[in-house]
Parts: structure tokens; sequence; C-alpha cells
């Protein structure tokens, strides 16, 4: 009977002793020695708007005839979108075109006759003021039709046919609070953003700037547009600046109102020497790469730069090719941290208790059972 136990016992101690957890080892890989592009970057959070927006209205007074576009619209630039009757203009710049010809026919007569210098004078000013008036007239009758000042998309219209715009009363006339049609850009964007007030010095109109956009798989680019001077707080109360990105070409995939992260590259410089930050380590000041060659391994003093993720800059110490032991943790294999093991023979250990105490772990039998890792 003992040497059963005995023989349970030692099957317990050995599934323990192959299944327990074992303290995470430094293991040893390497890196090369090489040159990439190195870039400084302020990140920064913002919101997609329109490039262009705009509420147009009638310049001049009369009654609404037509309205031909609502909602949702794409207009094209110069596409006609409401009509406001133009009778009386018609006929305003019928009397200012009579008015500029008698004053011309009246010029014509006193510089014949001899007139004196002074009424030549006062003809001449009448001509020019009657001119202006017909160039007023002309353009008041243009501007009974109300046009798109660009291509975009009519967000809002607020005119109806009937209602009078442009300051005309009259009894009875419907009026309206937004008497105009708004319209944003199409396919054109900005980012208005918010830059903590630690890395606006750096930031400045023209830097490119990586925007990664809600909902876009793609990375989107824009350019640095406007940098405020004016500080605003953020909603924790901290101060931050202002940055408007306008986004790189027309996009069909993008809307206003998405959030999006931005990387604003500040500074980038080409061919660097870079070494894996992880090579390196630092003793009484000193940075150090353990530097592998074909006798075996060497400590050489390194000296660095900038750092810009996981790669850093080798101002000396180290060249282009140079191999370097690079230290990485990993985790034994087996159970891992709080995972669960086979059991090892059926039935539990006779007594319950091992000589000498418990099994390290609480190994317990069981055919197909588990055991808690410690």
């Amino acid at each position: 009977m003992s040497a059963v136990v005995l023989l349970v016992l030692v099957g317990g101690l050995g599934a323990w002793l192959l299944t327990r957890e074992q303290p995470a080892a430094a293991a040893t890989v390497t890196a090369t020695v090489g040159v990439e592009t190195l870039r400084e970057t302020v990140s920064a959070q913002g919101t997609l708007e329109p490039a262009k927006g705009s509420t147009l209205t009638f310049p001049v007074s009369g009654t609404v005839t037509s309205v031909r576009v609502e909602p949702g619209d794409t207009v094209r630039r110069g596409q006609v979108l409401a009509v406001v009757d133009d009778a009386a203009l018609v006929a305003v710049r019928r009397a200012a075109d009579a008015s500029l010809t008698a004053a011309q026919e009246q010029l014509a007569e006193h510089r014949s006759d001899g007139s004196s210098d002074v009424q030549v004078a006062a003809d001449e000013a009448a001509v020019v003021s009657a001119r202006a008036a017909l160039a007023d007239a002309e353009a008041d009758v243009s501007a009974a039709r109300l046009t798109a000042d660009m291509r975009g998309t009519v967000t809002a219209v607020g005119l109806s046919v009937g209602d009078v715009v442009g300051g005309a009363t009259g009894q009875g006339a419907a009026t309206t609070e937004v008497a105009g049609v708004e319209l944003v850009s199409t396919g054109r964007f900005v980012v208005e953003a918010s830059v903590a007030a630690t890395d606006v010095e750096d930031v400045e109109a023209g830097q490119q700037v990586e925007l990664t956009v809600t909902g876009v798989d793609d990375v989107v680019y824009g350019t640095v547009a406007e940098v405020g001077m004016v500080a605003e707080s953020s909603d924790t109360g901290a101060a931050v600046f202002p940055v408007t990105v306008e986004v790189t070409g027309t996009r069909d995939d993008l809307y206003a109102g998405t959030a999006a992260t931005l990387t604003i590259i500040v500074s980038q410089r080409t061919d660097v020497l870079t070494v894996d930050s992880r090579a390196l380590t630092s003793e009484d000041g000193r940075t150090y790469a353990t530097l592998v060659t074909d006798e075996g391994t060497e400590q050489v003093e390194v000296t660095t730069g900038a750092v810009s993720g996981r790669s850093t800059e080798v101002l000396s110490g180290l060249a282009e090719g140079d191999v370097v032991m690079v230290a990485t943790f990993t985790v034994p294999a087996g159970d891992g941290a709080g995972g669960r093991g086979s059991g090892g023979f059926g039935g539990q250990v006779p007594g319950g208790q091992a000589p000498g105490g418990q099994a390290p772990g609480g190994v317990r039998g069981g055919a197909g059972g588990t055991g808690q890792d410690r």
C-alpha cells in the first residue's frame, strides 16, 4: 500500500513540476542599425466641416416669384436658385438709360455752342453720374435672380413664392426669418481642431497633416491652413489653441460632423541613422548598446539624438549595418498566470497531504480534473 502512495505522490509532484508557472525570462533577439525618415509630430482631435459655406440673399427688394431649389440639391456655380419680380427694377433701368442719353446730348450741345467751361464741366459730371446710375440699375436687374456663388449642396431654403425680400414692404405680404438660401461646399472639407498650449509653438501653416477619420479606412491627408493666436479652454479647463486644417483634394467619402484624429508633422528628416530603442541601456548618465560581432558581443557607448516611436537617432557609436542585441521578455510555455492545467492520476493523494507538507500549487488528483496555478 505504501508503494502505491509513494507512486501517486511522485506522479503528482512530477505533474506539478512540469506544469507550474515559471518566472518570465529575458530572451534575446537582434536588430540592425539602419537609416530611416524620422518625424516629430503633434497630435490633435477635431471635427470635419465643409470648407466653405454661405447664406445667399437678395440684395434688391421684390416679391419672390420662383424658388428653384430645395434642401439637399447639388448646385453649380452661377445656377439660378430663386427669382423676384423685376418689373420695377427694369423700369428704373430704363429711366436711368434715358437720363444718361439726355445728359450726353446736353454735353454735346453745350460743347458745340461755345458754352462756358463751367457749364461744360457740369455737363461732364452729369454724364458721369448718369452712367453710374445706369450701371447700378443694370446690376439690380441682374440681382433679381439669386445665383449660387460656388458648387455645393443646398442645406436650407428660407424663401417661398410670394415672400417679400430685400426690405420691401407691402400689405398682406409674407415675410421670412431667413430670406435666403444656405449652401455648403461639396467634397471639400476642413478640420477644426484644438492643439495643446505646450505643442502649439511647433505648429505652423503649411505643415502636412495625416488624418484618421471615423469610418474611413485610408489615411486622409491635409495641410495646416491657420493657427489661432488666442487660447481657448478645453473641456478639462486646459488651454488649447484652434488650428484649421484643409483636407487635400475633393473627397466623396467624408461627411461633415465626423470626428478625426490629426497627426501634424512638425519636423521630418530623411536618411537618419537609427536603432531600435529597446537595444539601448543607460548607466551613470551614459547610453550603451551590445554590439554583435563575429567574435561575440561587445558593449559600446552610443550618443543618441531624437526619439520617434520605437526608433532612436544615433549620433555616434554605431554604424549602418551594425547588429545589436535587443532584450525582450517572454512568458514561459505552459499554463500562464491564472491558467488551468490537466490533473494527474485518478483519485486524491491518500491522507490529503504529501510528506513534509502539501504539494506546491495544491496539486489534486481526479481524472480530467483541474488545478489552479499559483
